[in-house]
């Protein structure tokens, strides 16, 4: 993603800090140090409507959690006691979400066996039935 087109994304996220109950002791009561990232889909105006749909689509099917019906993605981070640290990281994990979500996804080309495969496998194909013909009682009339 480009720099400038990351910082408009970025301009676009909104946070939100609420009381943790991550690590922290007695701390964790008096801070607000768990940051929640709340990102709209629908109002962006960074991405086309085909990369929203794109992002809207492997969200809805891989990751249903993350995404409320008015499709608001919704990322959360109590890791660290600190509410910067927690921030940069939810960032780096939206960040990597996005972009997992606008990989294209390459098509399967079919391919043919080869024509040494191919008689290997008829070959295999004759002494296994040679192997079972021997085996058979022998019929004289």
């Amino acid at each position: 993603m480009e720099k400038v087109q990351e910082n408009r994304l970025l301009n676009e996220l909104d946070f939100e800090y609420v009381r943790s109950s991550g690590p922290g002791g007695q701390k964790v009561n008096k801070t607000a140090s768990k940051v929640q990232l709340r990102w709209n889909i629908n109002e962006s105006k960074v991405f086309t409507e085909e990369k929203k749909e794109r992002i809207r689509e492997y969200l809805h099917t891989h990751r249903q959690s993350l995404i409320t019906k008015k499709d608001d993605l919704i990322l959360e981070c109590d890791d660290e006691r600190s509410q910067s640290r927690n921030k940069e990281i939810v960032v780096e994990r939206f960040k990597k979400l996005i972009q997992q979500t606008l990989k294209k996804k390459k098509k399967r080309k079919k391919t043919k066996p080869s024509k040494a495969v191919i008689e290997r496998r008829l070959e295999e194909k004759k002494r296994q039935s040679e192997k079972k013909k021997s085996r058979q009682k022998i019929k004289y009339f």
